[in-house]
C-alpha cells in the first residue's frame, strides 16, 4: 500500500474509531436507562438487565455505526483543511479519485458490518430477547420480582411485596399481595407462595395465610378469610406481543412474505448499510473549509443530514406498512437519490481543474 494511503486511512480510521466511542457512550446511557425502566415496570426481569442491554446494542448498531462513519470523516477531512494538508495534496494531483481508494479501505468494511447488524444480528437479538423473556416468565410470573422490595403488577393492577425468595423464583416467603378492581380492593397475605402457569394463565398460589376483601372508598362490607391455599390469578402483560412480530422474524422470511408490515420492515433493514455508503460520500465534500474556518459548522451540517435521513428512512417505512405508498417504490426513493447526490458531490466538488493556457502572440 502507498505510504499516503496508509496515512489517509490512519486519519480516517482514528477519527472515526473516536466518534463511535463517543457515540457509543452517549447510545448505552439511554439503552441502560431504557432497560432499567423497563425494569422498574416488571417487563424485564432485573438477573437479565445485561443480556438485554447487550441485545439492545446490537438492535441499534446500525443506527449508530453510519452516524459515527460520517462524524469521523468529517473531522478528518476538516483537519487535513484546518491544517492546510489537503491544498498541498492538491498541488501534487491528489483529487477526490485518488483518495477514493484509501476512504473505500475504511468505509466498505463498516458497510459491510452494518448490513451484517442490520439483516441478520438485529432481528437474532430481538427474537432473543423476546425469547429470553419469555422463559423467564414461565419461572418468575411476575418479571421484575425481588425479595424485600414492592413490586407494581404489569398493567397497574397492583402491588406484590415477597419477604424472601429461592434462587429459581419458583417459591417465596412472607408475600404480600394488594389488588383493586373497580371500587373493591383485595389484600392478601401468606406464610409461602408458589408459582405456576396453565396455558397463557399465570397463577400464584399462596399458602397459609389471610385475605381480606373490602370497599375502596368507605363503607363496612368488609370479608376477612383465613385459608389454607388460595389460588391467585394474575394479570396478562401488556406489553405481551403477538407472535409474528416482523421486527424478530429472519431476512429470509421477509422475502417470502409479501404483505405490507413485513415488505416495509426489509426495506428498513437494506436501506441502513447504503446510507451508510452516501454518508460517506457526502462527508469529504461537506469537510471542505477554508484552512482558518471553523470545522465544526460542517459537522453540525453532517449530523443534520443524518437526522433528516434516518427520520425519512422511518416516516416511509410508517408510509409503506399502512399502504400509503407502494411495494414497489419501497426506500429506493430515498436511498437512490441519495446516493446519487453524494457520488456526484465527491467527484465534482475539489476536482483539479487544468490552468489555463494563454494563447501565443506574434511580436
Amino acid at each position: 500500500m502507498p505510504l499516503l494511503d496508509r496515512y489517509l486511512l490512519r486519519e480516517f480510521g482514528q477519527a472515526t474509531f473516536a466518534a463511535l466511542v463517543v457515540l457509543l457512550m452517549v447510545s448505552l446511557g439511554g439503552l441502560f436507562a431504557n432497560v432499567l425502566a423497563q425494569i422498574a415496570a416488571g417487563r424485564v426481569p432485573a438477573a437479565m438487565m445485561l443480556s438485554q442491554l447487550g441485545l439492545q446494542t446490537l438492535r441499534y448498531l446500525p443506527l449508530i455505526l453510519p452516524l459515527g462513519l460520517m462524524l469521523g470523516l468529517l473531522l478528518a477531512v476538516g483537519r487535513l483543511y484546518r491544517d492546510a494538508e489537503m491544498p498541498v495534496l492538491g498541488s501534487v494531483g491528489v483529487g477526490p479519485r485518488r483518495m477514493l481508494r484509501p476512504l473505500m479501505l475504511l468505509v466498505l468494511p463498516v458497510v459491510g458490518v452494518i448490513a451484517v447488524l442490520s439483516l441478520w444480528l438485529g432481528p437474532w437479538a430481538k427474537a432473543t430477547s423476546a425469547a429470553l423473556i419469555a422463559e423467564s416468565n414461565r419461572n418468575v410470573l411476575v418479571a421484575g420480582l425481588e425479595a424485600g422490595r414492592f413490586t407494581e403488577l404489569p398493567g397497574g393492577g397492583g402491588v406484590v411485596y415477597v419477604g424472601a425468595m429461592s434462587a429459581d423464583g419458583t417459591r417465596m416467603e412472607r408475600v404480600f399481595v394488594y389488588r383493586q378492581s373497580g371500587d373493591r380492593l383485595d389484600v392478601t397475605s401468606a406464610r409461602t407462595a408458589t408459582t405456576s402457569q396453565q396455558g397463557q394463565d399465570r397463577f400464584l398460589r399462596l399458602e397459609d395465610g389471610f385475605r381480606v376483601e373490602g370497599p375502596r372508598e368507605t363503607g363496612r362490607d368488609f370479608r376477612l378469610m383465613r385459608y389454607a391455599a388460595n389460588d391467585l390469578l394474575m394479570p396478562q402483560r401488556e406489553d405481551a406481543k403477538p407472535k409474528r412480530d416482523p421486527e424478530a422474524m429472519p431476512t429470509l422470511a421477509l422475502l417470502r412474505d409479501p404483505s405490507p408490515d413485513t415488505r416495509a420492515q426489509l426495506h428498513y433493514r437494506i436501506a441502513p448499510p447504503l446510507l451508510a455508503l452516501a454518508f460517506a460520500l457526502l462527508a469529504v465534500p461537506l469537510a471542505r473549509s477554508p484552512p482558518r474556518q471553523s470545522r465544526y459548522g460542517r459537522v453540525l451540517l453532517g449530523f443534520l443530514a443524518y437526522l433528516v435521513g434516518m427520520n425519512l428512512t422511518m416516516l416511509g417505512t410508517d408510509w409503506l406498512a399502512g399502504g400509503k405508498l407502494p411495494q414497489a417504490a419501497g426506500l429506493w426513493w430515498l436511498v437512490l437519490p441519495l446516493l446519487a447526490l453524494g457520488l456526484w458531490m465527491y467527484f465534482t466538488d475539489g476536482r483539479l481543474r487544468r490552468p489555463l493556457r494563454a494563447p501565443w502572440r506574434s511580436a
